[in-house]
């Protein structure tokens, strides 16, 4: 369900395109997600941590401009697969799988007139991000001694930051780049059994850079 209201919000919103005309333009490229290498560690084994890996997907992000100058950022993309490896006494067992919308809105400064072809920007906005689909691992399983797992990701809410450029090459096409900064913590809750067997809070905090082509409205 929460798949599916995130594509009707983004099919929504390029719908709404011709109405913005040339306040409007979409990038779409290469977005990815790399999360914070620090472990995090399990509340009821502090010698026991969790990590997860990165993962590069389809983004689109949606620019509006108020002016030359003030341009308002949301930030999409297809959902974001990754595995949460051990870390500390779990190193080199994979703990689970997760996936994830970490859907951004952010307010962005363009720096110089809009004569210029190279623009740079920065940026400060939210993120709110949705885990769904969590896959304990057969390892997990074996750990616990039992096939009955689930584990469990909160949404989180945080803020981010963000520096890039725009490059037009003509009127309409550009090229695009950014790299945000993400605040991404999530309580993990492992159950085995139908009972709450690990609790961690995961900090992925990720650094999310992206690259690909602008179209201007």
């Amino acid at each position: 369900m929460k798949t599916k209201l995130s594509i009707a919000l983004l099919t929504s919103l390029l719908a709404l395109s011709p109405v913005a005309n040339a306040n409007l333009s979409v990038n779409v490229g290469a977005i990815n997600v790399n999360p914070d290498n620090d472990s995090s560690k399990i509340n009821e084994a502090p010698a026991l941590g969790l990590r997860a890996d990165d993962d590069t997907q389809l983004g689109i992000t949606i620019d509006y401009a108020l002016d030359d100058n003030w341009v308002l950022e949301l930030v999409a993309a297809t959902p974001f697969s990754h595995d949460v490896q051990g870390a500390g006494g779990l190193a080199g067992n994979k703990i689970a799988k997760i996936k994830h919308l970490p859907p951004t809105f952010l307010a962005q400064y363009h720096f110089f007139d809009a004569t210029y072809k190279f623009r740079p920007f920065v940026g400060v906005g939210v993120n709110y991000t949705v885990f769904f689909d969590e896959e304990p691992s057969a390892a997990l399983k074996a750990t616990l001694g039992t096939d009955d797992v689930e584990v469990k990701l909160d949404d989180s809410f945080g803020f981010a930051a963000q520096a890039g450029f725009n490059y037009m090459m003509s009127e309409n096409w550009g090229l695009h780049g950014m790299v945000s900064l993400i605040d991404i913590d999530t309580d993990a809750t492992v159950y085995a059994g139908g009972s709450k067997a690990l609790t961690s809070t995961v900090e992925i905090d990720p650094v999310v850079a992206m690259f690909g082509i602008k179209y201007k409205f």
